[in-house]
Parts: C-alpha cells; structure tokens; sequence
C-alpha cells in the first residue's frame, strides 16, 4: 500500500508585480489563478499541510520586486491567510540561498506542492532543484502562470510557454494536476502521479 505523502504547499512569489506591477501573468489569468492559489491554501491549513510562502527580493531601486516596493509585496490574500514558514530568496529555485531543504527535512517533507509564478522561471528552478534532490513535486497548473516573451531566439506567447512547460515537467519531474484534482489527493490521502519521457514521446508517434 502507498504510504500517504507528506506534502507541503510551496506558493512561489505570489507578489503584486505579477498583479499590478511591470510584469503582469497573462496565461493562466490571474483571475484563474489566484482564486486557485488561495483554495490550495486553505485545503493546506485545513489538513495539516504545511505552507509556505516566498517572497522574491531585489535591492533598492531594482525595476522590478525591489525590497519594500508595492511590487515586492505579497498579494493582499495572500499575506491574509496562515503561513507555517516564509521565505525570501534572490535567485529563481526557492532551494538557492535558503533554509527551504533544511526546513523540509525537519518536518519530514517528501512531496512538495508548487503553486504561485511564474510557470517557466521560479516554478521550474525550483521543480528540477526538487526532483534533484529526491523530492516528488507536484505542480498546479491553473494555480500558476506565465507571460509572453520576445528575444532574439524568437517569441512566444504565455499560453504556449506554460503549456509546453507544463507537458515537460509532467513527463519526468512533477505530477501536473488541476487544483481541484489535488484538493481532492489530499482529502484522500493519495498522491499525484506523473507520466514518464518514454510513453509522453510515444503518444505522440
């Protein structure tokens, strides 16, 4: 029999940049993804999940998330609802330059839940950081989000950033689910699974 996951929640820079501030998430939108964030936290505090909120950080009079600016603050729900650790971190995967691997291992974590922004950056240091370290990670894919890029590799939307992040970390790194279906592991007890990169590749022939 399964033994049943010790999750805790990771909601990754829930900050008012992403909301009103100079990098808006276009897809999922946030009207999607919040109200979905905020479920996963509350399902979190009501069964025992430990949550845990980060908080990206910039030095003073950085042009984006720079300490103490509107940008850097925790959405209004957000910083509202319980939190059991709180982070601040300068790099992209919440694992570099913080006591998050530490913190996990005291309570005895062994499925760590990703929620919060953005998709293609924050999420997926931090996903492949977590399988790395031998961690299973599920992902919440309408409980996060991405936004469109154009560079000189060329553009792409953020439907289509998400949703091809979305397919790869499902394929080997983390279990992708809705809100609603993980809302529902935990009421069970169960846990998430993933796809594979063979049978992800063979679907496709």
């Amino acid at each position: 029999m399964t033994a049943t996951p010790r999750r805790a929640l990771l909601v990754i820079d829930a900050q008012n940049e992403y909301f009103t501030g100079t990098l808006p998430i276009e897809y999922p939108p946030v009207t999607t993804s919040l109200p979905n964030i905020m479920l996963a936290m509350d399902t979190a505090s009501a069964n025992g999940v430990p949550v845990i909120v980060v908080q990206h950080a910039t030095p003073a009079g950085a042009p984006v998330f720079a300490t103490g600016s509107p940008g850097w603050k925790l959405h209004p729900d957000v910083a509202a609802r319980k939190v059991d650790h709180h982070l601040q971190k300068a790099q992209a995967s919440v694992f570099a330059g913080t006591d998050l691997a530490e913190w996990l291992r005291a309570h005895q974590i062994d499925t760590l839940t990703i929620v919060g922004y953005m998709t293609h950056n924050c999420d997926a240091a931090t996903i492949y950081h977590a399988a790395h370290a031998g961690l299973k990670v599920e992902f919440l894919a309408d409980a996060s989000g991405s936004l469109p890029y154009e560079n000189a590799a060329g553009k792409a939307s953020a439907e289509e950033i998400h949703r091809v992040f979305s397919v790869v970390f499902h394929s080997s790194f983390a279990a992708v689910a809705t809100t609603a279906a993980w809302v529902a592991a935990v009421n069970d007890g169960v846990a998430l699974e993933m796809d594979n990169i063979v049978m992800s590749n063979q679907r496709t022939r």
